[in-house]
């Protein structure tokens, strides 16, 4: 991670290495947090946040769900990550905001912990390798299951709920795979570590349905609308471990992974092995919309004003 100048904590603007917390926030303990991802895209028109608002909204959506006060609304919020954007000079970059519940009482009621609200950025590559976009990647089902209903909310987005996500992903790491799926807690399947998972069989695009565990990515909210534009059927539907085998294509999405294909699930050769059509039909109409090579109909870009300087 290259460090970037300015960091946005609370209402104001701070430098990188002043963006701290103590030890003994109730995060670090409790693992009270809520978070978010968003990119920043290098249009042809200058650089552009991808589906600000919704990113935006799901991150206080995350706060209200764990009974996190915060002071700021979505207005507020999306206009800051714009203006940090803006200050860090970045033509494309990674956003990550946080909200957290900060230093005060001890125990695991949060009584008399403020609310810490901090918003950084940075420059960030493909998240599953520079050749997971054209070529797959070759992951693994999870011994781990996602998290059971009526347990931990998996329609926040939150920082506790990723210690289940960090033992997918190092599980599937250690035994040498690029990431793992996870089945639900009755063995269907719901998602990898950090991604949604779409699996095409007939010409036909399935994706879990978020009764099984699954994040409501924004990603795959726009892979959703995208097929549904290019007349490519697609269904919410549970899916059974066994259909990963024998589908023509899956793929990834998610802000980090954006749309990555899997070429074999549990050293079983998925379709050809290799990036299927209709994930490349995808993939071709998310990159030339983010990087504002077709016309951005749906509005999902926000311009970042560009500093002199930028680069």
């Amino acid at each position: 991670m290259t460090p970037t100048e300015r960091i946005w904590h609370n209402g104001r603007f701070i430098a990188w290495d002043d963006a701290k917390i103590h030890v003994l926030s109730h995060v670090v303990s409790y693992g009270s947090s809520v978070f978010e991802g968003l990119r920043c895209y290098e249009t042809l028109s200058g650089p552009a946040i991808f589906r600000l608002r919704e990113h935006t909204r799901r991150l206080l959506d995350s706060a209200k769900i764990y009974r996190i006060p915060v002071d700021y609304t979505l207005d507020q919020l999306a206009e800051a990550q714009i203006e940090l954007v803006r200050l860090n000079k970045l033509r494309s970059c990674y956003i990550r905001p946080i909200i957290l519940r900060g230093y005060g009482g001890v125990g695991v009621l949060p009584a008399n912990n403020p609310t810490e609200v901090f918003l950084a950025c940075w420059e960030w590559g493909k998240y599953l390798g520079d050749e997971a976009l054209g070529h797959g990647v070759d992951v693994c089902i999870s011994s781990w299951n996602r998290i059971a209903p009526n347990t931990l909310p998996t329609l926040a987005k939150a920082g506790a709920n990723y210690m289940n996500s960090q033992l997918i992903r190092m599980e599937a790491h250690h035994n040498g795979y690029a990431e793992g799926i996870a089945l639900d807690s009755e063995g269907r399947i719901s998602e990898g570590s950090g991604e949604n998972i779409f699996v095409v069989r007939d010409g036909k695009i399935h994706t879990p349905p978020l009764g099984s565990s699954v994040l409501p990515g924004i990603t795959r909210d726009t892979v959703v609308t995208l097929a549904q534009d290019l007349g490519i059927p697609l269904v919410e539907t549970v899916i059974p471990r066994e259909m990963l085998y024998i589908a023509d294509e899956v793929f990834f999405t998610g802000t980090a992974a954006e749309v990555t294909p899997i070429r074999s699930i549990d050293k079983i050769q998925i379709g050809s092995g290799r990036r299927g059509p209709i994930t490349e039909r995808l993939q071709k109409a998310f990159f030339e919309l983010v990087e504002g090579r077709t016309p951005d109909k749906f509005g999902w870009l926000t311009p970042v004003p560009e500093p002199v300087g930028a680069k």
